[in-house]
């Protein structure tokens, strides 16, 4: 992923803070040789206060294909991808040049960890990390938890298979046109207010943001 300057995050607090709110992404995993990788959308749980840059947990059906690629290597990457926006030539056209002169481009948001995973079979461990990742989801409760050899859940544990993926790399990108005149930014500014299309109005609230 190409990062710019003007793109990059401004402190490791701002990457986090995004990430705790989007927490469905894409884990690519290194497929065996002569496969193509394997990329699983999922939930997740990022929890920073885990080493140097966090970890995350999950878990995945235990007939997931990916397993034996993960055995042979643990090293994925964890992608995000939110609050993009399609933005019109138009709008990016510079101060005194034609409006069709200006040229389209994309906006978003991406986190994407790099991470060594640990694959956990064991039922109390496995247990442990379902019921903190539930809690991410679902704080206010309501749910019975899991534990091993207990029901109501505890039968299932042998369905799944729980990953904890140490972050060992962070690269952060918030694309929003920082370092367009303020001209063009206005410009911008009020063609997402105007449109108001899905995920316009993130868009729009990143591009302040940071200008």
């Amino acid at each position: 992923m190409l990062i710019h300057p003007w793109d990059a995050p401004r402190s490791d607090t701002e990457w986090q803070q995004w990430l705790a709110g989007h927490d469905f992404g894409q884990l690519a995993v290194n497929g065996l040789p002569g496969e193509p990788p394997h990329v699983q959308p999922a939930h997740f749980a990022y929890e920073a206060g885990h080493g140097p840059h966090g970890r995350v947990i999950t878990h995945l059906a235990r007939p997931n294909p990916l397993w034996p690629a993960l055995e042979a290597d643990p090293e994925v990457l964890l992608s995000v991808v939110d609050d993009y926006v399609y933005v019109p030539g138009p709008w990016q056209a510079p101060p005194d040049t034609p409006p069709e002169h200006g040229v389209p481009t994309s906006f978003y948001a991406a986190v994407q960890l790099r991470c060594t995973a640990r694959i956990v079979d064991d039922p109390e461990e496995k247990a442990e990390l379902l019921n903190r990742q539930v809690a991410h989801f679902q704080p206010e409760g309501g749910s019975a938890p899991a534990a091993a050899g207990e029901a109501p859940f505890g039968r299932m544990l042998s369905g799944i298979r729980a990953l904890c993926l140490e972050v060992t790399d962070v690269r952060a990108k918030f694309k929003y046109a920082s370092h367009k005149p303020q001209e063009v930014q206005d410009k911008i500014a009020h063609g997402l207010t105007e449109r108001n299309g899905p995920r316009d109005a993130a868009a729009h609230t990143h591009q302040l943001r940071r200008r």
